[in-house]
């Protein structure tokens, strides 16, 4: 299975009978913390018999019900992953078998290439349709914001629109700054975050502020996704795995690209002229 457990569950979801699908709304609702209840406890909270569960178990691909519970674990031991925790399961550094540059560049196609691959084919086009959209849209005004490394990436996707439309903005680093942008949200705003393993808390919360402001929210996170999902309007994942003991985010910039590929495509003529007027001013003050 790729992906989490709870996007395996959303996927087949119509695969189930009426009777399971109790059971996985159950687990969905609060995921993970249900899964780690017994078979008795979800059973009643779904309002079906204990064989339901387990049968709901086995319709996943599990030998049983503690089988599930050990891969959520397992979710779990990965969404907390640090770069130190990744550099020492994998023995970096700690060995004189060198490849030298071949032997890495080899490597990095077979990792690279896949990842990419299959995070543009796991993107629900519904989901990448309707981040394009709100990030089209001119009556919205855009935020953006990332984290310790994924700020670079919410400036990247920033500068781009910020040639391509009005109104698009990174959120201010200092507090004050900071909280003014957050209190002004309304519902004509969309927050565009980027949240990726050992989550940040303020990412969750914009995203409920933006929700409360009657707001819209875009996520860039990762495939055991981000707290923020919960409250995310769109969810786009990308696969992280690497060479390194730190997450790559080269499928991120990739979904990136092509959102603005989007972006560009859907505002056609206006955003030529929005572009062409800021080539003009950086011309006229000697930018560039």
């Amino acid at each position: 299975m790729s992906g989490t457990l709870a996007d395996s569950i959303r996927a087949t979801l119509g695969d189930f009978s009426p009777a399971e699908r109790k059971v996985a709304r159950v687990l969905l609702a609060g995921y993970p913390s249900p899964v780690f209840e017994t078979v008795a406890v979800i059973a009643e909270r779904a309002a079906v018999s204990t064989p339901t569960v387990l049968r709901f178990a086995a319709r996943m691909g599990y030998r049983g019900f503690p089988d599930l519970q050990a891969a959520v674990r397992g979710e779990l031991d990965a969404r907390s992953a640090s770069p130190i925790t990744l550099y020492e399961a994998a023995g970096l550094g700690q060995s004189d078998d060198r490849q030298g540059g071949a032997g890495i560049l080899e490597r990095a196609a077979t990792v690279f290439a896949p990842a990419l691959t299959q995070t543009l084919a796991e993107i629900p086009p519904h989901d990448f349709e309707r981040a394009v959209e709100l990030l089209a849209d001119r009556k919205r005004r855009v935020t953006l914001a990332g984290g310790r490394f994924t700020h670079l990436l919410a400036q990247y996707l920033g500068l781009h629109l910020m040639q391509l439309r009005e109104e698009v903005r990174l959120l201010p680093d200092r507090p004050v700054e900071r909280t003014a942008a957050l209190a002004q949200l309304t519902r004509r705003d969309v927050v565009v975050l980027f949240d990726y393993r050992r989550y940040e808390a303020d990412k969750t919360a914009i995203a409920q502020l933006a929700g409360e402001a009657g707001g819209r929210s875009v996520l860039f996170t990762d495939p055991w996704l981000s707290p923020a999902a919960a409250h995310a309007d769109v969810v786009l994942p990308a696969q992280v795995g690497t060479m390194a003991p730190y997450d790559s985010l080269a499928p991120t910039m990739a979904v990136i690209e092509a959102v603005i590929a989007g972006v560009i495509e859907a505002l056609g003529p206006e955003g030529h002229r929005h572009l062409s007027r800021n080539e003009d001013t950086a011309r006229r003050v000697g930018l560039i």
